[in-house]
């Protein structure tokens, strides 16, 4: 082994354990936040940088290979469809009346609510 690859498993164990202590907190925030806005928040943004971690760990470890280049491809697909997820996702919740902890300081969809229609409000 050349002092290059040396390096570069370090720098992929170390990414690798980066995303597994990020992936884990995000698991952390889902079970210990109050309600499903905060825990959507946990698990998109610290769960999304935990998943890429892993992805550029993979990267680095196996280079443009098809597993690499599979690395990439699943990282940009979970930066692009993540932070779509969690907004429709608590937009849905919001508008069933799923309410926000007792120290939630300002509800913004509350506001959007009551400047349009809600559909689900009208159909009960």
């Amino acid at each position: 082994m050349t002092a290059v690859d040396i390096a570069l498993d370090i720098v992929s164990t170390l990414l690798l354990l980066i995303g597994a202590f990020f992936v884990f907190l995000g698991m952390l925030g889902l079970l210990r936040l109050p309600d499903v806005y905060n825990r959507l928040h946990a698990t998109t943004k610290i769960g999304t940088l935990g998943v890429v971690s892993v992805m550029m760990s993979i990267l680095v470890k196996v280079g443009l290979s098809p597993i690499g280049v599979k690395g990439i491809t699943v990282a940009l697909f979970l930066f692009l469809t993540a932070p779509i997820a969690a907004h429709m996702i608590g937009r849905a919740a919001h508008r069933h009346g799923v309410g926000l902890c007792q120290g939630s300081v300002i509800d913004e969809y509350g506001k959007d609510c009551q400047k349009e229609p809600c559909p689900v409000r009208q159909l009960k």
